[in-house]
């Protein structure tokens, strides 16, 4: 990408977060870490109580850019084929032909990830990870881009099935929105309903700008003391008496991918420590267990204890 398209491509990725913050009128962190995930290639997890913007946040997303958009509700009798899709026999009764499932798209909304069963989440969360989807023993690719947003409400709600950490860590960032400013909720109240507003948006990208996009970010320049020092964070993590599990070498990882987008989505074509602790909650809190954590205070526990340990680390010059 050349220079002046480099430019270009920060501009739209610019109108992008204003037509959704123009939308949304939540935690405005949470739009730029949302585009930092696209660019990523990653997958975002929003959990938050009912009613603050979670299905409104991933919405306006997808209807910002041109590409195939499915919404899947799940529920707990929603079935693993439900999602991947299934074969079944033409009509004729003498082909078997693959009928594709809503994951079958650029950006997916699963609404409530943690109403349907820990079987349905683990084929969504496996074909997350590995972009693909395995039928009667034949593989098909999923659609380039692909990203999943999730949404789920906080697991002392009745009728959830909490995911586990090892799923947890399938999500590239895990975000909590918050509720909105006083001034932003009563701007709320003068709005249109959320389905007329989003049926005017019109797509400020295409899957093909997407791309091109996440190719420029992979080569974002990740210096060797910047990767020494997401590594140190990650080790002390190990080390610390308070976690029981500490952030794994697909959470350095996570954490270096996420940091180029940002740093590309900041106008430099380097990673400086500056990204690194921009990204660490949203990255890492969610990818830590916690000795004796309470399932409500967990993810506060893991963003203020990963906080901390970055702060012990020396940052790089």
């Amino acid at each position: 990408m050349s220079t002046s398209g480099t430019n270009t491509a920060r501009e739209r990725i610019a109108q992008l977060r204003d037509q959704i913050a123009r939308v949304y009128l939540g935690d405005s962190p949470a739009i730029g870490w949302l585009i930092c995930c696209l660019l990523s290639r990653g997958h975002v997890l929003l959990e938050d109580v009912p009613g603050v913007g979670k299905t409104l946040l991933a919405s306006t997303l997808a209807k910002s850019i041109d590409c195939p958009f499915a919404r899947v509700q799940l529920t707990p009798d929603m079935l693993p084929a439900d999602l991947l899709g299934v074969s079944i026999y033409s009509r004729e009764g003498l082909e078997l032909r693959f009928q594709p499932g809503p994951i079958f798209t650029s950006v997916l909304l699963a609404d409530e990830i943690n109403r349907t069963t820990p079987r349905t989440q683990s084929a969504l969360l496996e074909a997350m990870s590995e972009s693909r989807v395995s039928i009667d023993g034949t593989t098909h690719k999923l659609q380039e881009p692909f990203m999943v947003v999730a949404t789920q409400n906080p697991a002392e709600f009745e009728g959830t099935y909490p995911l586990p950490e090892n799923q947890l860590d399938r999500f590239l960032m895990r975000l909590s929105l918050g509720y909105p400013s006083m001034d932003a909720e009563i701007e709320m109240l003068d709005l249109r309903p959320a389905t007329t507003v989003l049926e005017k948006i019109a797509p400020v990208l295409h899957a093909d700008d997407v791309i091109e996009m996440q190719r420029a970010v992979d080569k974002v320049h990740l210096s060797e003391p910047i990767r020494r020092y997401i590594v140190e964070i990650a080790r002390r993590s190990r080390d610390a008496d308070e976690i029981m599990v500490g952030l794994s070498p697909r959470g350095s990882l996570a954490l270096a991918h996420a940091a180029r987008a940002w740093a590309w989505m900041h106008d430099r074509d380097f990673v400086q420590p500056d990204d690194i602790q921009s990204l660490l909650v949203p990255v890492c809190a969610h990818r830590l267990v916690i000795e004796g954590a309470a399932t409500g205070s967990h993810w506060i526990l893991a963003a203020e204890l990963i906080d901390s340990i970055a702060r012990q680390v020396s940052s790089p010059a």
